[in-house]
């Protein structure tokens, strides 16, 4: 098991599938948590795991920005995001503003929420959830949703690029395919098609737990099929 004894790991989407599953290995290997996120999921998370912090906030809003910056965080995780799929001539603005708002602009204000601390301490580490779309570059009939996660990807990338000699890397987590969820079992998804939760978090905090001369910067996890 990874040993996280004395870190503490800012949390977003608190509440969600994979912010749960997440939440629980880190627990389990010693993090303090400062749990991010909104609405009635969130509310239940932050009733169940033990936090060092509990924001509730909108990372859409740039007020959001400030809001974090209260908070030190060692290792930003960052799992709030959205989905949804169109025929390209049906697309719409506001299907655009949804997909890169959520996945896109949500990433970029809790970066620049963590960013003071991180560089101030010359150490951190931002981790972002892109797509197996984006890691192939291609989605048909997703073509917004693969958009917003490839910039997800490019702008992980180039922040690592830039801050790596401040101490702060950046981890980019792909999943190469359906998360075992309950929304994905009701859809007609069998579980031995989907990616196990509590085994992608097991290997995300194996890979946060890296040395930076052993810096994992991109991470794929595939089902079985």
């Amino acid at each position: 098991m990874a040993k996280l004894s004395g870190t503490t790991v800012m949390l977003t989407g608190a509440g969600g599938a994979l912010a749960t599953a997440l939440a629980q290995e880190l627990i389990d290997a010693g993090a303090e948590l400062i749990l991010v996120g909104r609405g009635e999921a969130f509310a239940k998370a932050s009733d169940r795991f033990p936090a060092k912090d509990v924001l509730e906030v909108d990372l859409a809003d740039p007020s959001s920005i400030d809001k974090l910056k209260k908070h030190k965080a060692d290792v930003l995780i960052h799992t709030a995001g959205a989905y949804s799929s169109q025929d390209a001539q049906k697309a719409t603005e506001q299907d655009y503003d949804d997909l890169f708002g959520s996945n896109m602009r949500t990433l970029f204000h809790a970066v620049q929420g963590v960013l003071p601390h991180m560089i101030k301490q010359k150490e951190g580490l931002i981790v972002g959830v892109a797509s197996l779309q984006a890691a192939h570059m291609k989605g048909p009939k997703e073509a917004l949703y693969t958009a917003s996660k490839a910039a997800v990807s490019a702008y992980l990338l180039s922040l690592d690029e830039e801050l790596k000699s401040k101490g702060i890397n950046t981890l980019t987590l792909y999943p190469m395919g359906y998360l075992d969820t309950p929304a994905n079992r009701e859809a007609g998804l069998e579980w031995q098609d989907t990616i196990d939760l509590r085994a992608l978090a097991q290997a995300l905090a194996h890979a946060i737990t890296r040395p930076p001369r052993a810096h994992i910067t991109e991470l794929k996890i595939y089902p079985d099929h």
